[in-house]
């Protein structure tokens, strides 16, 4: 694994990893790095606020620490992007936060961003973000479907928010791409882009393929 991306999930629900880990199946080819998965046992169970995101961005920067010798990329895959910037500081390797990249991601491909968020707690938490990197133009709206981590579980209801959130994104806001806005909506990506018509991206698998990007062209963090 010393060759490969760790893709972290700052909390402590298993079946968001393992959401996480079906969706990055498409980037697994002969010629790719490996991918590994693995969630922090000690991190809330959801990361719905910004006191969650606070209390994990610790846990981050001290697995990336501890894992430095044994991965050659690391993906933070949480859309708080908890301990990004404390990561960055304890390795010279590349560390990727799925919002960030998945924001810019979604610039290079459509100019109007649509996000589509859980709870509308984490809404303004969004928008600090994307004002802090300088982007809070591009997205015209943020919009949360008003369920916990634990509640995306439940793919009917959760199916039915998110169509329904996208469609008022594309229809009320004019959103051109949709970027989701949880780690834990990764499997409803595929049938969001088909019902909608629009591009949707789903930031962890964006920030997975910025770190096989970045390996395979021998990118490099220089302090």
């Amino acid at each position: 694994m010393s060759n490969g991306i760790l893709v972290i999930n700052p909390n402590s629900n298993k079946e968001v990893t393992a959401a996480i880990d079906c969706a990055l199946d498409p980037l697994r080819t002969p010629d790719a790095p490996p991918i590994e998965c693995m969630t922090i046992a000690e991190g809330p169970y959801g990361i719905e606020s910004q006191r969650d995101a606070d209390a994990a961005a610790p846990n981050v920067s001290r697995v990336i620490e501890e894992n430095v010798s044994k991965a050659a990329a690391f993906v933070v895959a949480c859309y708080s992007d908890p301990g990004l910037r404390a990561a960055r500081e304890v390795t010279d390797k590349p560390v990727f936060g799925m919002a960030e990249t998945g924001l810019a991601t979604a610039l290079s491909l459509g100019g109007k961003i649509g996000v589509i968020s859980i709870l509308p707690a984490a809404v303004e938490r969004h928008w600090v973000y994307a004002r802090s990197l300088q982007l809070d133009n591009r997205v015209v709206a943020d919009l949360p479907v008003g369920l916990t981590v634990a509640e995306l579980a439940n793919e009917d209801a959760t199916t039915a928010r998110m169509l329904s959130t996208g469609r008022r994104l594309r229809e009320e806001h004019g959103a051109t791409v949709i970027l989701l806005g949880c780690a834990g909506m990764a499997r409803y990506r595929k049938i969001l882009q088909e019902e909608l018509q629009l591009v949707v991206i789903d930031p962890t698998q964006a920030a997975v393929a910025a770190a096989i990007t970045a390996l395979r062209l021998d990118y490099q963090v220089r302090s």
